[in-house]
């Protein structure tokens, strides 16, 4: 009997096979790779191309992790990017590599980034534009915020690729004393709404 991959609850109850290439897609993509980060807890290399204006802010990383322990990157082109989550991920330095792409990646560079990251016991996770996944990707997530008048941080997870599992959605929510992503009730059946609106 083969032995069960190795795993973390990324939400309660819903685990998230390890040493493997995930995706993450949405305008919410960057706070599920912080809650990754939170749930490994170690070093975490993040990796982005330099022609990009949006960049990182350790500041903001903060709530979710240590800053200390994250490395960025800035590389020439994709080109460049996939070699170096490459070579990250078979290192074994870090926890967590995060790679953000901005083209779309063949299957082949999608089942070599699913390599280095076995090979390095590492886990991966593509931050991709909506619709530019990989067929090599373990899991694909669909990250999108919620507005919430006191919680900045809700937002609406969908897995929508799992080669492990089935397809699902959950509305969270950040808790930063116990750093982890909890789930909330949908916004039309949080207590307090029907009240609010009568």
């Amino acid at each position: 009997m083969p032995k069960p991959a190795p795993h973390i609850d990324i939400l309660p109850d819903v685990p998230l096979r390890l040493n493997r290439c995930h995706e993450a897609c949405g305008p919410g993509a960057d706070a599920f790779a912080f809650t990754l980060a939170a749930r490994l807890n170690g070093p975490v290399m993040w990796i982005s191309e330099s022609w990009t204006p949006a960049q990182l802010n350790p500041v903001g990383y903060s709530q979710y992790a240590d800053p200390a322990q994250l490395l960025m990157a800035r590389t020439k082109d994709q080109t460049d990017t996939l070699a170096v989550a490459e070579e990250a991920l078979r290192a074994h330095a870090v926890r967590l590599v995060v790679t953000e792409l901005t083209q779309p990646i063949s299957l082949l560079a999608g089942r070599r980034l699913q390599l280095a990251a076995e090979t390095g016991q590492t886990t991966a996770l593509c931050l991709i534009p909506q619709g530019m996944g990989s067929n090599a990707a373990d899991t694909r997530w669909r990250c999108t915020p919620v507005f919430h008048q006191a919680d900045s941080t809700q937002a609406r997870w969908e897995i929508i690729k799992n080669k492990a599992g089935t397809l699902s959605a959950w509305d969270v929510r950040w808790d930063e004393k116990t750093r982890h992503m909890l789930v909330v009730p949908p916004a039309g059946n949080r207590p307090g709404l029907a009240d609010a609106s009568g």
